[in-house]
């Protein structure tokens, strides 16, 4: 059956805040990631969730680096997790379970660092936990990894790979002439990196990100027009894993999230690079001009 091309119609819409409302309306995102050397991935996914306008964020990280973490915002809550040389430790899955509970919606990845263990915890977390799931950085490195762990997800799935990210996922080389229908195999689960099948259970949303993004969930597409060449700097992937975690706790079904977190994202840096230009716009640049791409919308 052919993709169903979505990219004209207007955009997903959060609904209008009610004058009676309160931060529980607005969702609890968890945020898993950090390691000593890369807190700021962590953090600035978090302040992007808030920016986003989800009613409260926890960021889960390494004991290691909590009070650093904690340091770029006060308005967001930090948990430490067991560590090991400033890395999660294996003893941190459990918990994190137990945090996921309570959850509206989970980030997984900015920061996270690279190991066979952190491979295993990615996999059982991706397996296991019910919630939507936005999964990014090393997160993806290490469902790559682990072969089969992209099968059978736990609940809905957002997976946000560059090009790179996602010929690791697929096992196959990158080819920007048949991205949309690559991204959209990926989504249904019609194969694994190691050839095999795989059951998505319709659950899986891919946003391959580049210079028109694209989202799928399988079923339709949408080519993203916003951003710039200015984004390629480090860190603006992990805004985007915040700006969609928190439109997925604010009750937009994960298609729509994905596909409005991609504009407002590229429209901040559309933004902070009329200001700054693209040579010198950094990440942290898109946190600042966000509420004004949020303000577009209304």
């Amino acid at each position: 059956m052919p993709l169903a091309d979505v990219t004209a119609t207007s955009l997903p819409q959060l609904p209008p805040r009610r004058a009676d409302s309160h931060k529980g309306d607005y969702g609890r995102a968890l945020l898993v990631g950090g390691s000593r050397g890369m807190s700021g991935a962590i953090s600035m996914a978090g302040i992007a969730a808030l920016r986003s306008g989800v009613g409260l964020a926890t960021l889960a990280v390494p004991r290691a680096i909590q009070d650093l973490v904690a340091s770029f915002e006060p308005s967001y809550m930090t948990h430490r997790l067991p560590d090991a040389s400033g890395h999660l430790a294996a003893q941190a899955a459990d918990e994190v379970m137990r945090l996921a509970q309570n959850a509206t919606a989970l980030a997984l990845g900015p920061g996270l660092g690279r190991s066979p263990m952190l491979t295993e915890m990615v996999a059982r977390l991706y397996h296991e936990i019910k919630r939507p799931m936005v999964v990014d950085a090393d997160a993806l490195f290490a469902l790559a990894e682990h072969g089969t762990a992209l099968i059978r997800p736990g609940g809905p799935r957002i997976l946000t790979p560059h090009p790179g990210e996602f010929a690791r996922l697929t096992g196959e080389p990158y080819d920007a002439s048949r991205r949309v229908e690559a991204a959209a195999t990926l989504a249904r689960g019609d194969a694994t990196s190691t050839g095999g099948t795989k059951s998505a259970h319709h659950q899986t949303i891919v946003i391959l990100k580049g210079h028109s993004t694209v989202v799928t969930d399988g079923a339709q597409f949408s080519i993203n027009a916003t951003g710039n060449p200015g984004m390629a700097t480090g860190g603006s992937g992990d805004v985007l894993t915040g700006v969609i975690t928190a439109l997925v706790c604010q009750g937009l079904p994960p298609f729509d999230a994905a596909r409005l977190g991609v504009h407002v994202h590229g429209l901040a840096g559309d933004m902070a690079a009329t200001d700054f230009g693209e040579v010198s716009l950094i990440a942290s640049d898109l946190l600042d001009y966000l509420p004004a791409a949020f303000q577009t919308l209304m």
